[in-house]
């Protein structure tokens, strides 16, 4: 009997920086990208986000050949564009494994691992001390 290949229809990941977490659905389709339900143009405002998300994705083809369902929760703003950014480029990889070698000389599967610091006691901030007073 012999084997087919089988194509998988829908690969869900999921990516992180900071806080917040992302998840991403990729699927064939005509291009449609939607972000916790709205349209990617109303969720990140800024052209700059969008093509920090979509990066993996012009990289490798023309976005119009697939359809994204991103979710996202938590952090801010960028921390959430840079964890759908992750997402993508795995889901990507895990479509097609030959993108690994080029996903990761570009440091697109690299988890960004800085966290906020935690405030010590005695002082100010993580790091910062009170003022100082000799007298």
């Amino acid at each position: 009997m012999e084997a087919k290949k089988s194509k998988i229809s829908e690969i869900v990941k999921a990516g992180r920086r900071k806080t917040s977490s992302a998840s991403v659905r990729l699927r064939k389709g005509t291009g449609q990208v939607r972000v916790n339900g709205r349209a990617i143009e109303e969720y990140f405002p800024l052209e700059l986000q969008r093509k920090e998300i979509l990066f993996p994705l012009i990289k490798v083809s023309d976005p119009a050949h697939y359809d994204l369902i991103i979710r996202v929760k938590g952090g801010g703003i960028e921390a959430q564009a840079s964890a759908a950014r992750l997402a993508l480029a795995r889901a990507l990889v895990g479509e097609e494994e030959e993108r690994r070698a080029d996903f990761k000389s570009e440091g697109l599967l690299t988890r960004d691992p800085r966290k906020k610091e935690r405030k010590k006691y005695g002082r100010a901030g993580a790091r910062k001390s009170f003022q100082f007073s000799k007298r």
